[in-house]
């Protein structure tokens, strides 16, 4: 079995108040579990910033393809210098739980976390449980909630009426019972 080789790159110096405030900051906007998911999105932000750099002495045929790309995923990509203004922000934007939130399925991005964790969310009616998910402006329409196949509860007034039909069944009939 061959080691995946790790996605992100922890911070030069460990203990950075401003750097951390920011990441606690995003944390707790976009809903994410730890700073691993933050350094992972900034790798990918700098990924695609060093393949614009890569690309900038190319034909425009091949920085087409890493545009197209971008645009897919829904962010603002028309040039190079586009790409190279992308912010980490723009990336969390596009994760599956911050989606769902916008749609309206949920009302914190925290509860969007759970559905999506708890396998409450389909695209194109399957099942995705993974928050890091980038969803494309394709598959932005095609969200949908999860239908549930237990019964609804009953309310607390549906209750109240049940129990009182019952007492008043239970009423009539030791009088129905007299009557014979």
């Amino acid at each position: 079995m061959i080691r995946k080789k790790k996605r992100y790159s922890r911070p030069k110096k460990a203990f950075e108040s401003a750097r951390i405030a920011e990441e606690n900051s995003l944390m707790k906007k976009y809903a994410l579990k730890n700073k691993l998911e933050v350094w992972k999105n900034q790798a990918r932000v700098d990924y695609f910033r060093r393949r614009a750099k890569a690309l900038a002495k190319s034909s425009n045929e091949e920085q087409e393809v890493l545009f197209g790309k971008l645009r897919g995923l829904g962010l603002k990509a028309d040039s190079i210098a586009d790409v190279l203004a992308l912010k980490l922000e723009n990336l969390l934007e596009r994760r599956l739980p911050m989606v769902v939130f916008k749609k309206g399925f949920s009302k914190t991005p925290q509860e969007a976390r759970q559905m999506v964790v708890h396998k409450r969310i389909l695209i194109d009616n399957n099942v995705t449980n993974s928050p890091s998910y980038l969803v494309s402006v394709s598959e932005e329409n095609l969200i949908t909630l999860k239908k549930s196949n237990k019964p609804a509860k009953p309310k607390a007034e549906e209750k109240v009426e049940a129990k009182v039909e019952v007492k008043a069944e239970a009423a009539q009939s030791p009088a129905k019972e007299e009557a014979k």
